[in-house]
């Protein structure tokens, strides 16, 4: 694998690294503690191409590729993972499983809305007793001939209220088990289809998650996606591809912790020096760069995976589970350098402390990932 970024790379990481300084940094507390995102922003991501990172041009996408994807997702979780979430799940979870499994009709009337961020898209497969066991769908959708009846209850669905279009997973047949699950594309504003409250979250506040509601949900048979009994593993596989995004968001968050941190310590001073010539800190920047590296080169090794072509799920998973400890752990050192000044808001470092404890449990808690990762290697 060549980390060596190409010049292409490098201008869409600048592109960014611009955006989320000049765009995403005034504002940043406000929208933490208003728990808002506002739409402007979300259609300048769009304009940029980064809601359709991946997404061929054809279908109005960017068609770059997936390290291009990580250097977009770190670029702006250093500065608001509410922001880096919002493009995780519309890139990795609802335009790849469309464009990969979706027919092109599905394509037409949804993707290509989605790519260019006119559109907003949710995924939901998480439930009330259904979160890290996706076998056990409560939502179900009886086959009535020419469409399904959708009832059931979805949970912690990001996007859940700003979302025009959601991928929803129901139980079809549970005799049949995982095979009797199906994916469907659900609009906004169907009838008997009713979102709830928003969350009030520790972190990624601005970012809007919801409980959903399907009450007698009429669903066009043209809107299954894949053959009957597709569903479970539509999840499965799209969640693969949504591990790389969160890693990379990990990934940023923590970048963006250390950034902070090490800027502070060359500006603080204590005992008549900057605190960055002190051992007990000049260890700490030490150990932060290292970990964050190693989680770089496994968030970019998953990357080049996908890009090639190869299975990437147990390298996924891999840059997940450690990509998230770095995370946690290198923010809470951050705030320990910051001292007092990283318990207030100003200093933006308990914001990414907060942050950061998300991407140890959405797509995935680290205890699926290392299910995911163990059984591949017995199976290897």
């Amino acid at each position: 694998m060549d980390f060596n970024l190409t010049e292409e790379h490098l201008m869409i990481r600048d592109a960014a690294r611009d955006f989320a300084q000049t765009e995403l940094l005034p504002g940043v507390i406000e929208r933490d503690e208003k728990q808002e995102f506002p739409n402007e922003l979300v259609r300048k991501m769009g304009e940029l191409g980064f809601m359709g990172v991946m997404v061929d041009p054809k279908y109005g996408g960017s068609g770059m590729d997936a390290v291009s994807y990580v250097l977009i997702m770190e670029e702006l979780s250093k500065i608001d993972a509410s922001a880096s979430v919002m493009v995780s799940v519309n890139n990795s979870l609802v335009c790849y499983g469309l464009e990969a499994y979706g027919t092109e009709e599905q394509k037409q009337k949804y993707l290509t809305k989605l790519a260019t961020g006119e559109q907003i898209g949710a995924f939901c497969l998480s439930e009330p007793e259904a979160g890290s066991d996706a076998t056990s769908q409560a939502t179900t959708a009886e086959d009535k001939g020419d469409y399904y009846l959708l009832n059931g209850t979805k949970n912690w669905i990001t996007n859940g209220g700003r979302a025009d279009t959601y991928l929803v997973i129901a139980q079809t047949d549970r005799a049949k088990g995982h095979r009797g699950i199906n994916a469907f594309i659900i609009e906004k504003g169907m009838e008997g289809f009713h979102i709830g409250p928003k969350e009030d979250k520790l972190g990624i506040r601005g970012s809007d998650t919801h409980t959903l509601q399907f009450n007698d949900v009429k669903v066009p048979k043209e809107n299954r996606i894949g053959e009957d009994g597709f569903g479970f593993k539509f999840a499965m596989k799209t969640l693969s591809g949504g591990r790389i995004g969160i890693a990379a968001q990990a990934l940023g968050i923590a970048s963006g912790a250390y950034e902070l941190a090490l800027k502070y310590s060359k500006d603080r001073k204590a005992f008549g020096t900057e605190i960055c010539n002190h051992q007990a800190i000049a260890f700490k920047l030490a150990d932060m760069y290292t970990e964050i590296a190693a989680a770089r080169h496994l968030v970019m090794a998953a990357a080049c995976k996908k890009d090639a072509g190869e299975n990437y799920d147990r390298e996924g998973a891999m840059a997940k589970l450690y990509a998230s400890k770095v995370a946690m752990e290198q923010t809470v050192e951050a705030v320990q350098i910051h001292g007092g000044n990283g318990f207030v808001k100003e200093y933006h470092v308990e914001r990414l402390m907060r942050d950061a404890k998300i991407t140890q449990i959405y797509e995935g808690t680290s205890e699926i990932q290392k299910i995911v990762i163990s059984r591949s290697l017995i199976r290897d």
